[in-house]
């Protein structure tokens, strides 16, 4: 099981052909450095497929995910925003993580 503290998404598009070397020197870029048992969560640009970018403390993960079906929800602009675990959860499902709150309560309709 790998230890995940933090979940991080950044809203800039990434291109999914960018392998770990090119995605680590993203996640300094974007959020000044690389921080053990933290995730770094990239989509491309129409939002359909996903990459993550995860620090053990020992090493770099890397793993993807893509939708065969719709989008995920995935805010515009160039910043970078925590998720908490429910919103990561609803996320990679597809569903509108925005809407949900810290400990999955409902804020926005």
């Amino acid at each position: 099981m790998i230890r995940v503290d933090a979940l991080w998404l950044s809203t800039t598009p990434l291109d999914m052909r960018a392998g770990t070397e090119t995605i680590l020197a993203r996640v300094v870029q974007v959020f000044g450095e690389a921080r053990p048992h933290h995730a770094y969560l990239f989509a491309n640009r129409r939002a359909n497929r996903m990459k993550v970018l995860i620090h053990d403390g020992h090493g770099i993960w890397l793993a993807n995910r893509r939708l065969n079906q719709g989008r995920f929800y995935w805010r515009q602009g160039n910043a970078s925003v925590e998720l908490s675990r429910p919103q990561f959860d609803a996320l990679v499902l597809g569903l509108p993580w925005e809407r949900l709150a810290n400990g999955g309560v409902i804020r926005i309709i």
